[in-house]
């Protein structure tokens, strides 16, 4: 199957993507691993910042401010005021997509304010913004033609020399592997906050799989190691309690009934409050009551009806107990805005690491990130489409997926792969979670590090073709494995406690580490760790150099 332009990735930044390089005569097909509608975007609740008034600078640059100061020292002002400034054109873009914004009885757009943010600038659709998003974006691309290939893995890339040729699939249906040719490629496969099994809002199956792909094509990871927990998840379900229900005034309290931190602060920050208090043995609820019916069912109504399904508390009257959970993960393939070493390549969304969130990012941000960097790699893929042909596919390493593949279907098992995927995301929150210190990291590593070697030799127990969930969990068990050790090495090296890494042993932020570092896995197993530059530290370099 031959296309101009393959898109990876289902949720908003895929989907922008797509959208932005879909022209009348080009064919673009957009390929996820599951079904269309279930996404991360679709359960991003709160909303999405912009300051809506392109000519207004004061504000424009205080917003860039704010995601800059966010990022504490790491972050890409060149990407961040990018990002900012594209805003206001992105909202315009997806109301013309048939996004319905809240507005007053002029018609103009709501904003609520979100933690971090210096003004209200966060649009939202009641506490469905991401769902509202994703379902128009959706519409969009199915009006302008392009090809949704679901269920299809993405095994590895295809490419040759430094260019990319398309990507190796697994055809979930009936388990075949299939090759996708295309002239460029965009991944936008999300995060890896799904590793933390059982701790996390995100599906099971956000597992960073494109993640360990890029790893397995010679690409680098950046900031692996700052993982963002959201401060407010159901304690029994998980279900993402959306920071809008603190935009518009609710409180944390503990079990005495006392408020104990700002609600509107940086994620990191309440997120280790709220830890510090479940440490010493108090329940922390979220306090929606002072709001009212009628404000609750106005603004927040998913949140009102999803705590009523599934916790039976009635939060116009009853306190919601709350625990903080993985959410989002600033870490991913290091890219410069969307572009990375691999001609043809293009990365945006949450799983490219261009430097917008840096070690924190604000409320808000990300659905933004995504709108503006798809944007940008769909209209940057369609034109190197136009400018470029066909790379050859190299049929060597299509073949040793198909063999891995035979491999995990012919032996058999007596490990429960479900049971160590459990396992993992228990380890992973209690030693490399909110709170890290060297020995928790080091025993994280020894475990994740036994789990790999083991994973290696599972088996498939049903060994039907078609739809077979075990094959996929096993291929997702591995991938996370890979991102997993990635994740420690770093959180390993980085001596000290900036935005989502916070280490006991190392609770200060130190100027020696206002830098990222990168990944690269030398072959299976082998992880280099160097090194890159912040520009907090470039400009001091150069300030220094100024003066001499």
């Amino acid at each position: 199957m031959i296309y101009d332009v393959i898109v990876v990735g289902g949720g908003i930044a895929g989907l922008m993507a797509a959208i932005e390089a879909k022209d009348e005569q080009n064919r673009v097909a957009l390929i996820t691993k599951g079904n269309i509608f279930k996404s991360n975007s679709s359960m991003a609740s709160g909303g999405i910042n912009a300051v809506l008034d392109s000519n207004n600078s004061k504000e424009i640059n205080q917003h860039i401010t704010d995601t800059f100061n966010s990022a504490k020292g790491i972050g890409n002002k060149k990407a961040i005021t990018f990002m900012c400034k594209q805003a206001s054109t992105i909202i315009e873009k997806l109301v013309s997509y048939g996004v319905q914004f809240d507005r007053d009885e002029n018609k103009k757009i709501l904003q609520r304010p979100f933690g971090g943010g210096s003004s209200n600038r966060t649009c939202y659709v009641g506490d469905k913004t991401g769902s509202a998003i994703t379902m128009a974006l959706i519409k969009k691309a199915k009006s302008k033609g392009i090809t949704f290939l679901p269920n299809n893995f993405i095994l590895n890339l295809a490419k040759y020399k430094d260019k990319v040729s398309g990507v190796v699939a697994l055809n979930k249906e009936n388990s075949q592997v299939m090759i996708y040719s295309s002239k460029s490629v965009v991944l936008a496969g999300g995060g890896y906050a799904g590793i933390y099994r059982g701790y996390s809002t995100n599906a099971p199956d956000y597992t960073g799989d494109l993640l360990a792909v890029a790893l397995r094509a010679g690409l680098h990871l950046k900031d692996m190691e700052f993982v963002q927990f959201h401060p407010t998840g159901f304690v029994k379900t998980n279900y993402l309690v959306t920071e809008a229900a603190r935009g518009e005034g609710g409180y944390l309290v503990n079990s005495d009934g006392l408020r104990f931190v700002n609600e509107l602060g940086t994620r990191d920050e309440v997120a280790r409050a709220i830890l510090k208090e479940q440490l010493e043995k108090k329940k922390v609820f979220i306090d929606l009551r002072h709001l009212g019916l009628e404000k609750i069912q106005q603004k927040l109504p998913s949140l009102y009806n999803a705590a009523l399904m599934q916790c039976g508390v009635d939060i116009s009257e009853e306190l919601l107990e709350i625990k903080p959970v993985a959410h989002y993960t600033m870490g991913g393939v290091d890219v410069n805005m969307t572009s990375c070493e691999l001609k043809g390549l293009y990365i945006c969304g949450e799983m490219a690491s261009n430097g917008v969130h840096g070690a924190n990012r604000l409320g808000g941000n990300s659905l933004l990130e995504g709108c503006v960097f798809g944007n940008l790699a769909g209209n940057i893929a369609k034109i190197y489409s136009q400018e470029n042909d066909f790379s050859p596919i190299d049929y060597n390493t299509v073949v040793k997926d198909i063999e891995m593949i035979d491999f995990i279907f012919k032996g058999d098992t007596t490990k429960n792969f479900n049971a160590i995927r459990v396992s993992l995301g228990k380890c992973l929150f209690e030693k490399v979670g909110i709170i890290k210190n060297e020995k928790s990291l080091t025993e994280a590593f020894d475990y994740v590090k036994y789990l790999r070697q083991i994973s290696y030799n599972l088996h498939c127990i049903n060994k039907e073709k078609n739809n077979n969930v075990e094959l996929t969990a096993i291929l997702e068990l591995r991938n996370a494995l890979e991102i997993s050790e990635a994740i420690i090495l770093c959180a390993q090296k980085r001596h000290e406690s900036r935005g989502a890494h916070y280490r006991e042993d190392y609770a200060f932020m130190s100027k020696d580490f206002n830098k990222s570092f990168v990944v690269k896995e030398l072959k299976k197993g082998y992880f280099k760790i160097s090194f890159k530059e912040g520009e907090f530290l470039k400009q001091l370099k150069n300030l220094f150099i100024n003066k001499e």
